[in-house]
């Protein structure tokens, strides 16, 4: 591991910048709050005292110490601090700085997709951003072992002492796929004690430092600084280390807001004779440069800590940098300083000390010492712009599963996966993730095919019969510990490759779907972060029966349906699981841009028959457009008489079958839909309505809904093992009465009968909800809301 370039620096002259980055970092949040009219009466907000405490941090970082290959995570809310050097470095406008949350400027908190520069890493989300460069660092080791060492990179979050509060930061800690031959990546605490509402009583630092270390992290200290430093190596220097040491934060806080005589005296007051004796040859005048000097704000001990994080080349390390929240502004060490505002006054007596005299917006000229760090900073961390291009692979359109028994869709999609890996190309891109869950959600397969990843090879692996688990550099399975959140920010980062890595992956995870809500935090990061990736959820709903309402998922369906950039999906049968998987991992490897995909499966055998009638009766050509669209007719009335439709997925659809033949038994004709993607038919529906409301037409018809539910196709009954709200917006799509059946209640444990009886999915309900979809379109006058025998959809109200 190269350690930090040899340049050496004016440090008077980075102390100038590191001034002008406080200056334009609190005036971007200070004109947008007190000159821009927003003319809503709401405060634009920002973080003046918390950017304040990072920009020394920051400073040495990105002028003395980065190289373009190193990405770096910002605390979210040090972004004005990132965008002012960013504005230094020529990468910002200067009309840029005066847009700091406002439409289409620069975005409150640091962001991929939404700022105007090269953001490594979205951070809005606390906890989230700390631990992408970690997953990242283990993204970079599974490229440079599959496809060639890429060139050195270190991987860096900057994140406050309060952010180590968040669960999610200590299970990605402590996941022993962060241990081991991770030296590039170096986090840094700012460290200065106070959270959101207080100043955070009793110093932690001791218990997060022995945390980090028994998780095999090396810990460096930032604490003093050198003038601190030096008062502590003279006379009386171990009493003053032990009373700067042994005070409470509260006290150190309140110091901050004092200076000579009565800062001494506050300091001092009740102190051992040696530290008195070891401040006298301090002047007043001098105190509070010597007594508040701490190391994350001395730019010499940053880059010394920096440097030592470079050396230890097999471990992470965690640098604790010990800063003042709220540095050199009037709102230092305040316990509310965490939304202050400086007033105009405040400001106005900040900018002659801080701001170029002539010009409060300007950088540095290039003859000047601070003009020319800035202008070898600048040509060093130069990048290429980034531009995602497909992979050219000739993906499978089906891998050819067609089981003629009866089967699940779990079980069957790990069996997709390992046929899938075997293709040459396609299977060289392939890696998979689960969190100590791949055997029980179908992934032994591909496991025994593939192996597992790990920066070592076992000298011993394990072979039970059925599942060989052997780790090695050549694996593509990473096993992750028991934490959703730590599976969707690996999967996140897989999903980044392309970008931060130069090579792009086709990452699938499995967990288990009632679990996927433990997660969902992270799961939203990586698709605000704009990743791509394949999950399955696993097994899923109430058909889980003997595992009881604590392991039954109702809400999943609807959060796939209604989270951005991922397209949810839930097939019932292998063949159009084939067909749908092979379809998004195409998207992966070739398309620009696009979504991640979420399947919900279940463990539920079911009979493959229904599916090859369908497809006799359809042909494989149609029938495979329609699964992709989102849904197709299973089955079509057999009788003459009332036409009603009954739409489902998944381990239902044996339920609704059968109520299909009850109803033609009784002289209903009844349609069975098998909905493969409620998300599909919900993009498609939207984008017709939402588009002819632009365009002040009638609402078009070219949508795939329309075709499935259009002609005679009666009222709708919709059938799903979950919330009954999922599927139940079909009905008023297409301006149809509707009855939705599906899970509202928490379940408990019993067989599949028992609880289908209970939530309303059994046969007997689906039949009695079909009869009563009639009765009610009848009274309503709803029965045959048509236009030329073609479905209308109507916009809701």
């Amino acid at each position: 591991m190269r350690t930090v370039h040899d340049t050496v620096l004016d440090e008077a002259a980075l102390e100038q910048l590191e001034a002008r980055v406080l200056w334009l970092a609190t005036r971007i949040i200070d004109h947008a709050n007190r000159e821009r009219a927003t003319g809503d009466g709401l405060k634009v907000g920002g973080h003046q005292a918390s950017s304040a405490s990072m920009v020394s941090l920051m400073t040495a970082l990105w002028f003395a110490h980065l190289d373009p290959q190193d990405r770096v995570a910002v605390k979210p809310h040090a972004s004005p601090v990132l965008h002012a050097i960013q504005y230094l470095l020529g990468n910002l406008d200067r009309r840029d700085l005066t847009t700091l949350r406002s439409f289409g400027g620069l975005q409150a908190y640091p962001s991929i997709t939404k700022d105007r520069f090269d953001v490594d890493f979205s951070t809005g989300s606390v906890g989230f951003g700390a631990v992408a460069p970690l997953f990242a660092a283990v993204t970079r080791r599974y490229v440079d072992e599959h496809f060639g060492a890429r060139p050195d990179a270190r991987f860096v979050a900057l994140l406050g002492d309060a952010e180590l509060d968040e669960g999610n930061v200590w299970e990605a800690i402590t996941d022993p796929i962060s241990r081991g031959g991770l030296g590039n990546v170096t986090w840094i605490i700012d460290l200065n004690r106070q959270s959101l509402d207080r100043v955070v009583p009793g110093v932690k630092a001791a218990r997060m430092m022995q945390m980090f270390e028994i998780n095999d992290w090396q810990v460096i200290e930032a604490k003093y600084g050198r003038r601190l430093t030096a008062a502590m190596e003279g006379p009386g220097g171990d009493a003053l280390r032990a009373h700067v040491d042994d005070m409470r934060n509260e006290r150190y806080q309140r110091s901050l807001g004092m200076a000579g005589r009565e800062l001494r005296d506050f300091f001092l007051d009740g102190a051992d004779p040696a530290v008195v004796r070891a401040l006298d040859e301090v002047s007043d005048d001098d105190f509070a440069s010597v007594v508040h000097d701490l190391g994350g704000h001395d730019l010499a001990t940053l880059l010394d800590a920096y440097r030592q994080a470079d050396a230890e080349t097999e471990r992470p390390s965690v640098v604790f940098a010990y800063t003042i929240k709220g540095y050199r502004l009037p709102v230092a060490g305040d316990p509310l300083n965490h939304a202050a505002l400086l007033t105009g006054e405040q400001v106005d007596t900040l900018r002659p000390v801080l701001a170029d005299p002539d010009d409060e917006w300007a950088g540095f000229a290039p003859d000047t010492a601070p003009g020319r760090i800035v202008a070898t900073a600048r040509q060093r961390l130069a990048r290429e712009p980034f531009a995602p291009a497909g992979l050219g692979l000739d993906v499978p359109v089906a891998v050819g599963m067609r089981p003629t028994r009866a089967v699940s869709t779990q079980a069957s999609f790990g069996r997709l996966v390992a046929r899938l890996g075997r293709d040459e190309a396609v299977g060289a891109r392939l890696v998979t993730t689960s969190p100590d869950v791949a055997v029980s959600t179908g992934l032994a397969g591909w496991i025994n095919q593939a192996g597992v990843f790990h920066h070592t090879r076992t000298t011993e692996p394990s072979d039970s019969g059925l599942l060989r688990w052997e780790e090695s550099p050549e694996g593509q399975h990473i096993e992750l510990g028991i934490s959703e959140m730590n599976l969707f920010s690996m999967l996140g980062q897989l999903g980044d490759a392309e970008r931060l890595h130069g090579e792009r992956l086709l990452p699938i995870g499995t967990l288990y779907d009632p679990f996927v809500c433990r997660g969902l935090d992270a799961l939203i990061h990586s698709l605000y972060s704009d990743t791509r990736f394949v999950v399955a959820g696993t097994p899923s709903g109430i058909t889980l029966s003997p595992e009881g309402g604590a392991h039954q998922s109702s809400v999943t369906a609807s959060l796939g349906l209604e989270l951005p950039n991922i397209v949810s999906f839930e097939p019932t049968y292998v063949g159009a699981m084939d067909w749908l998987l092979c379809d998004v991992v195409d998207a992966l490897a070739n398309d620009a841009t696009g979504d991640a995909s979420y399947f919900r499966l279940s463990t539920r055998e079911l009979e493959q028959a229904p599916f090859e009638r369908a497809a006799a009766r359809l042909g494989e050509d149609r029938l495979r457009d329609d699964v992709l669209a989102g849904a197709y007719r299973l089955v079509e009335p057999t009788v003459d008489g009332p036409r009603v439709t009954l739409c489902a997925s998944g381990p239902v659809l044996p339920e609704v079958l059968a109520a299909a033949e009850a109803l033609a038994n009784e002289g209903v004709a009844a349609r069975v839909v098998d909905v493969t993607s409620l998300d599909r038919l919900h993009r498609g529906w939207r984008a017709a309505v939402t588009g002819s409301i632009r365009t002040a037409r009638r609402p078009r018809r070219d949508f795939h809904l329309a075709e499935v539910l259009g002609g005679d196709s009666g009222p709708l009954v919709t059938v799903h093992d979950a919330s009954s709200h999922a599927m139940g917006w079909l009905g008023s799509a297409v301006g149809r009465t509707v009855v939705p059946l599906g899970v509202d209640a928490f379940g408990q444990s019993g067989t599949i009968q028992d609880l289908y009886d209970l939530h309303d999915l059994s046969t007997g309900m689906a039949t009695n909800a079909a009869l009563a979809a009639l009765d009610l379109a009848h009274r309503d006058g709803r029965a045959d809301q048509r236009e030329g025998g073609q479905v209308v959809a109507t916009v809701p109200d």
